[in-house]
């Protein structure tokens, strides 16, 4: 009996692993269907609208004369610019941020130094205290690790222009893409995000969101959307939600690259896709309420709630994680093969649209997909290798536990001589590692076991367990001790 259960639960998981994985395949379906949808630019505005570059900053030394320089670069009536460093540092950086703002306005730059005594609201306090100092009806937003191009608001602000668009958003690029494997990984997530998933969502008519940075908003969608509020991790995701069921319209501009900088330290990298897995869940349990009390399409409902949800994997991924090796040798010994061919089709049905998702991403960003549709095995082991830090932050999500915002340190990273190991700033590293460790180590026992009895077909699925929790547990705890 036992064993039916295990199996049962087993089978269920890897079902709607399945399902998350068809959703990639849906908005795949979305992204073709849509990609030759003309955009037309319009218009550039008879006079330019005054622009506030809201730039929100907590101990950055070693980005923060980056960014300002980039943010004064831009091409823009300087007259109609304004530039708000939202520092909330307690340390070097304020003094920093204040000798570049001296400079910049000596310039001729209308450039403001907004210090708070209370860091209430983290990022989302920053930005709504900025609001209360300007009075412009256009807002741009770049955090500490990004480098604006100097076209950005001229490229941007002619669609903001248009009636009932609240919100622009850009594509990432990424400074640093090549420096290691960590970094290719990232960037190759952060490409399926927003070369397809953006895309195919805004295209469509779906719900889509602003990424906290490299975007502009109109002022009065911030405002008719009740503010930025900071009762979620993810407030660009919460904003860009209440901001729509409000009836505003979003633009997405996958031309328009905004180059930001990868973390290149692996718990720097858990602790940010923890902050976003629990936001999106904090996310979809404040609002999903509303969007099904709406009167969108239930298409459209139904999407939103698999996009605010889709972080739930990572709870179901950990049912396999621990008992695929029995699962196989039960089956084994059972000599039941139905069963066993049934949830290896389920898992593949999941692994090949993954395949497919992201093969399309790399076709797009780099114009062919040798070799580095190579880096796809390494993608989903390092996905395998986050189920228990990112399914702890569902799981807090789901009962309503707090946590701090934990900021993504950055070290300006740009090439490969340069290094994050022995700076100030250092990542948080959970004890987490040791749960990695010991399934990696799980892993490992159940691929000897399976190869001592011939069980051939079983290696590729164990080695992406193994390589997947051995990678984030060995480089957590190792990188962990040189920063």
């Amino acid at each position: 009996m036992a064993a039916i259960f295990i199996t049962a639960v087993y089978l269920l998981a890897l079902f709607f692993l399945a399902l998350f994985g068809l959703h990639k395949l849906y908005l795949l379906y979305l992204f073709r269907k849509h990609r030759q949808d003309p955009v037309e630019r319009p218009p550039d505005p008879a006079v330019w609208p005054e622009v506030v570059v809201q730039l929100p900053i907590y101990n950055e030394r070693y980005v923060i004369e980056r960014l300002l320089r980039s943010v004064t670069r831009l091409n823009y009536p300087r007259q109609r610019l304004h530039i708000q460093v939202l520092d909330d540092s307690d340390d070097a950086t304020a003094s920093m941020a204040a000798g570049l703002v001296t400079l910049f306005r000596k310039q001729g730059f209308r450039i403001d130094h907004i210090r708070r005594s209370r860091r209430i609201g983290f990022k989302a306090g920053a930005l709504q205290n900025g609001l209360t100092s300007s009075s412009a009806g256009v807002i741009a937003i770049f955090d500490a690790d990004f480098a604006p191009p100097p076209d950005f608001l001229k490229r941007t602000v002619p669609y903001l222009l248009q009636d009932g668009v609240g919100m622009v958003q850009t594509r990432w690029g990424h400074i640093n893409r090549e420096y290691s494997l960590l970094t290719r990984l990232q960037a190759l997530l952060l490409d399926g995000h927003f070369v397809i998933e953006h895309f195919a969502r805004n295209r469509s008519g779906r719900f889509f969101n602003f990424n906290g940075t490299a975007g502009i908003w109109r002022r009065a969608a911030i405002e008719e959307a009740g503010g930025w509020r900071h009762d979620t991790l993810t407030e660009d995701l919460d904003l860009s939600y209440r901001a729509q069921l409000a009836g505003w319209r979003f633009v997405y501009l996958p031309e328009v690259v905004t180059p930001a900088e990868l973390p290149a330290e692996i718990n720097a990298f858990k602790n940010q896709q923890h902050r976003w897995a629990k936001g999106s869940i904090q996310t979809g349990r404040k609002l999903l309420p509303r969007i099904f009390r709406s009167e969108l399409p239930l298409l459209v409902k139904l999407e939103a709630a698999i996009h605010l949800t889709n972080n739930l994997a990572y709870l179901l991924m950990a049912i396999p994680s621990l008992f695929v090796i029995p699962m196989l040798l039960l089956q084994v010994d059972l000599a039941v093969g139905r069963p066993l061919f049934v949830y290896l089709f389920v898992f593949f049905s999941a692994t090949l649209s993954v395949c497919l998702y992201y093969g399309q991403a790399i076709r797009i960003v780099y114009g062919g997909i040798w070799p580095h549709i190579l880096l796809l095995p390494a993608m989903m082991a390092l996905g395998i290798g986050l189920t228990v830090n990112n399914g702890l932050a569902a799981l807090e999500a789901l009962f309503g536990m707090d946590s701090p915002f934990i900021r993504t340190p950055k070290f300006r990273i740009e090439q490969h001589h340069q290094t994050w190991k022995g700076k100030r700033y250092k990542a948080d590293r959970r004890l987490l590692f040791i749960v990695e460790l010991f399934l990696g180590v799980y892993f490992s026992w159940g691929i000897v076991l399976f190869l001592c009895n011939g069980f051939w077909w079983s290696l590729p699925f164990l080695l992406l367990f193994q390589t997947g929790f051995l990678y984030t547990a060995i480089q957590s705890f190792y990188q962990g001790l040189k920063t």
